[in-house]
């Protein structure tokens, strides 16, 4: 995948050109079923960005896909994934043995189309855009069949005849496309509820570890993209799974360890709040003092005299 040639698409009626398909009946906006396509794309492995939103859901029976370092197999249900304009899609084909029937589909936007709108900003607000392809949606086969039949109704109104009131009907067809999104995926932190709880236990262990560390004063304070890659997710996902789980967000959990360290030392040391605040890797004490009191209530100081 190293030496894999980058490809970049910059818009609808380019993607419809390299897959064979027809000119897209609306140039801004386009829905492509796998029964549109007469076979899997030519390279077996490819680097692809788009320059549009690039929602899909597949399904595709003896063909497994590598993104990246993960494989991932399509074979049993449906999966749904969302990429922003300029995130890098790896694609590789790793294993195709007679391979079955394909299903699901593929919706494209181009922001030009949302341009303008309530949605071009709200669309920003959807985590799941930010998520790895490895983090995609599982879907039931009751929830495929609601997003199917969302899909199908957007694809119906930009074919027939444009008004007025289409543009505004596509988009709130999109945004409850998404509403179902958010509840689908809280639906499944819960159901997947094991995986995602040893996800936070070893947060915890690593939060601690950095914490306790000795060259912590040098390192500073971990970052939310540190914590991401130490446990192989993306933060966008790691932030929505622990507000599921805990309510709390990354640098959340990290400023209760932080915390958590701090008290310990306060209750425990003869150090000032100066060198507490170094060795907790802060370059300025009064802004761990700002933040310990943010959490506490009460200053380092008013929290160490309480212990006497």
């Amino acid at each position: 995948m190293a030496h894999t040639k980058l490809h970049r698409i910059k818009s609808i009626s380019e993607f419809h050109r390299l897959r064979g398909l027809p000119k897209p009946a609306h140039p801004l906006i386009s829905v492509v079923t796998t029964d549109d396509f007469t076979k899997l794309p030519d390279q077996i492995a490819m680097n692809v960005v788009f320059d549009f939103y690039f929602i899909a859901l597949k399904r595709m029976k003896g063909v497994k896909y590598k993104y990246g370092q993960l494989h991932y197999d399509f074979e049993d249900d449906g999966i749904l994934f969302f990429m922003s304009p300029n995130q890098l899609l790896e694609l590789e084909i790793v294993e195709e043995e007679n391979p079955g029937k394909q299903s699901g589909w593929m919706l494209l936007i181009h922001p030009d189309f949302i341009w303008n709108t309530p949605l071009a900003k709200t669309i920003k607000q959807y985590d799941f855009f930010d998520y790895s392809v490895n983090e995609a949606l599982i879907l039931s086969e009751k929830e495929e069949i609601t997003l199917n039949s969302i899909i199908q109704t957007i694809r119906q109104e930009y074919h027939s005849n444009i008004d007025k009131f289409s543009k505004q009907i596509i988009i709130s067809h999109i945004e409850t496309l998404f509403s179902y999104s958010e509840r689908f995926y809280s639906r499944q932190f819960i159901t997947r509820e094991k995986a995602n709880h040893q996800i936070l236990e070893r947060l915890e262990k690593l939060l601690t570890d950095y914490f306790n560390s000795d060259d912590l004063a040098i390192r500073g304070l971990p970052s939310v993209q540190y914590v991401s890659e130490a446990l192989n997710v993306s933060p966008s996902y790691l932030g929505s799974l622990l507000r599921e789980i805990s309510g709390q967000n990354t640098q959340q959990h990290i400023h209760d360890k932080l915390i958590e360290k701090a008290k310990e030392k306060l209750s425990t040391t003869n150090l000032s709040v100066s060198e507490i605040a170094y060795e907790l890797g802060f370059e300025h004490s009064q802004s761990f003092s700002k933040l310990f009191k943010a959490k506490t209530n009460a200053s380092p100081l008013e929290f160490r005299q309480s212990f006497n």
